[in-house]
């Protein structure tokens, strides 16, 4: 049986999950939001400590996709705090305690979202990466825009969401212009990644699940929206024809990693030349699978079922 750890409103989940069902194969949805209401999860010394999660103790595979906390309305906010804390980490240790095939091990995906440690090792492997300043020293920020001849962009370190009291946005990767960045650093530097504009030719999403590569590109340049951050507007993706050499270093970040499982996004440049941007250890694919119908699903599976998979590469549809 495969355990696909998730929440309720997951889109890939729910894709991989039809898939499962299509193909008759066993599951357990834990949706985490619902551990201690609607889903009882124990561990006894008695059974050596294998986790009962509703009544299913045996998983061949774990598709670790995404948590969620319990909603705790009506309860004292200092209580609230204690109990999501300790839920965190009931969920963080139990993840500890299921021997099965991973994609992938949740300490190791917590590890590689590291945006630092990504770009260090891809560095390492031999990746061409943008010029890049991670800092909270003013001068440092203001000499690198100089450096970069007004062409720098800024990311978030790790959360890309912002809490409002109207809601909540994404925070895109950002062009700024001379004018911004003294703004931004008139009060105490939010840190943050600045890198180079790198002129692109198009973007690519490149998935791995173990030694198995699935690459799909858009032409993120088509539209202004999109020029910067492609994920400001929904753009086909096709499958893309990636050069072996990538395909080998896109495999071994993901191992550096102690991955089985990366969604990479590259740039080609207007010249021919790749360039990495980040890996995200727990990305979304499904769209790419419904545009390109790359079989990304299926080799999930067959990798959590232990099936043998082999390397792939797709040409251009």
């Amino acid at each position: 049986m495969i355990l696909v750890v998730t929440h309720k409103s997951d889109f890939t989940a729910d894709f991989l999950i039809q898939k499962l069902n299509e193909r008759d194969i066993p599951y357990y949805r834990l949706n985490c939001e619902d551990i201690g209401t609607r889903t009882d999860v124990s561990l006894s010394s008695k059974s050596g400590f294998a986790p009962v999660i509703d009544g299913q103790d045996k998983f061949s595979g774990v598709w670790f996709r995404r948590t969620k906390l319990p909603d705790l309305e009506g309860i004292d906010p200092y209580v609230e705090a204690y109990y999501l804390s300790e839920f965190q980490w009931f969920q963080r240790n139990l993840w500890n305690t299921i021997d099965a095939r991973w994609i992938s091990e949740p300490d190791y995906v917590y590890r590689a979202e590291n945006k630092f440690l990504q770009l260090k090792t891809a560095q390492q492997i031999g990746f061409a990466i943008p010029p890049t300043l991670i800092s909270t020293d003013i001068q440092e920020i203001s000499k690198f825009y100089e450096d970069c001849e007004g062409q720098l962009i800024i990311k978030p370190i790790y959360n890309n969401r912002f809490e409002h009291k109207n809601g909540s946005q994404l925070i895109y990767t950002t062009k700024i212009s001379n004018l911004e960045l003294e703004k931004l650093l008139e009060s105490i530097p939010l840190p943050s990644i600045y890198q180079r504009y790198v002129e692109k030719k198009c973007e690519i999403r490149v998935t791995v699940i173990n030694d198995a590569v699935f690459a799909a590109s858009v032409n993120s340049q088509q539209s202004e929206m999109t020029k910067v951050d492609w994920r400001r507007e929904r753009l086909p993706f096709t499958s893309y024809s990636l050069p072996q050499m990538l395909q080998d270093k896109c495999v071994e970040i993901v191992r550096a990693l102690n991955l089985s499982f990366g969604a990479i996004d590259l740039i080609e440049t207007p010249e021919g030349d790749y360039v990495f941007l980040e890996i995200n250890p727990n990305g979304q694919w499904a769209w790419i699978e419904m545009d390109t119908g790359l079989p990304i699903s299926d080799t999930i599976i067959d990798f959590l079922q232990n099936a043998r998979i082999k390397q792939q590469a797709r040409e251009i549809s």
